[in-house]
């Protein structure tokens, strides 16, 4: 018989260094993190911050953020569940979702360094290539620069997260970027020909142009899957022809006010007695007490117990 090598030895395994916990639940691409985090070493303390997009499965996410040795700092965040206060009370993760809440982070982090007068970004919302960097005067304060960070998610043509990227440059920010990505763009036909970019495609998306074509087709062809698919469109009053409209006074109300707004306490204080809660309104919920070390084993020895004591009974019977 052949020699053959172990290479999982004992050797092996005590080098074995197993991945971090959120690359294995698939959630951090730890490669492109540390490209992005990363800083010449005679910066030192000079936060690198990022744009973080992130979405669910009923909203938007933004936030602006620098990575320390004790993890991420946010500077500020802002969420499509807030658009409700500026007029978009549904539809709140789609492409216009999603500028609209790009501008609103925009606005907001400029407002809170003091750059919002400075930093006006594009008012004229036409779906042009936008670069705030570019209108800056050389004695002028540099803009507010922060890097894209779209996590796992694929970066194809036409995605949500340009919409948000597309927001927070035409709101001031300087988030480096180029227009192969948004909607509207054609790469070169031939080797030597120039791309074509219709700006206007674009400007259709950030209005919800494509809702609207998929409301009135709808309302058209399928009367009944309409009232289904927009039945929260029409109970807050909304059809097809009012969508470019609503979100171009929710831009408006955006820039006017960008702050953040925290609801008003309720009031309601709770009182535990054993594993129910009790609050000051009347209402009870069951909510059980932690167990410590010795009340945890004692309660293994109980089950291990009437499980003998079942066993015993059984063999009894037989």
């Amino acid at each position: 018989m052949a020699f053959v090598k172990v290479l999982k030895n004992k050797s092996y395994f005590k080098r074995y260094q197993v991945a971090k916990r959120r690359r294995r639940e698939g959630k951090t691409d730890f490669q492109a993190r540390r490209k992005m985090i990363r800083q010449d070493k005679n910066k030192y303390n000079n936060k690198k911050y990022r744009l973080i997009v992130r979405f669910t499965n009923t909203k938007v996410v933004c936030q602006v953020a620098y990575a320390t040795i004790g993890g991420d700092k946010v500077v500020c965040a802002a969420s499509s569940a807030e658009l409700g206060k500026y007029g978009i009370p549904v539809g709140h993760k789609n492409y216009a979702a999603a500028y609209a809440t790009g501008l609103l982070i925009a606005r907001r982090c400029l407002k809170k360094f003091g750059m919002d007068d400075k930093f006006k970004g594009k008012d004229t919302i036409d779906g042009e290539e936008y670069h705030v960097e570019e209108e800056t005067e050389e004695d002028q304060k540099r803009p507010f620069k922060c890097i894209l960070d779209v996590g796992v998610r694929r970066t194809c043509v036409g995605a949500r997260m340009w919409g948000a990227l597309k927001g927070a440059a035409d709101g001031g920010l300087h988030v480096p970027h180029s227009a192969k990505n948004f909607p509207g763009f054609k790469p070169a036909e031939e080797k030597g020909a120039e791309p074509e970019y219709d700006a206007e495609a674009h400007k259709e998306r950030i209005f919800g142009g494509h809702v609207k074509d998929y409301m009135e087709m709808l309302q058209e062809e399928d009367p009944t899957k309409y009232e289904a698919h927009f039945a929260k469109f029409t109970s807050n009053g909304l059809d097809a022809d009012k969508l470019e409209d609503m979100y171009t006074g929710a831009h408006s109300k955006i820039r006017a006010d960008p702050d953040f707004k925290a609801k008003d306490s309720k009031g309601i204080k709770w009182e535990r007695k054993g594993n129910t809660v009790t609050s000051s309104d009347g209402k009870d919920v069951k909510r059980s007490v932690k167990l410590s070390m010795k009340q945890r084993k004692e309660k293994v020895k109980r089950k291990i117990a009437a499980a003998q004591a079942k066993m015993m009974e059984e063999d009894d019977d037989e």
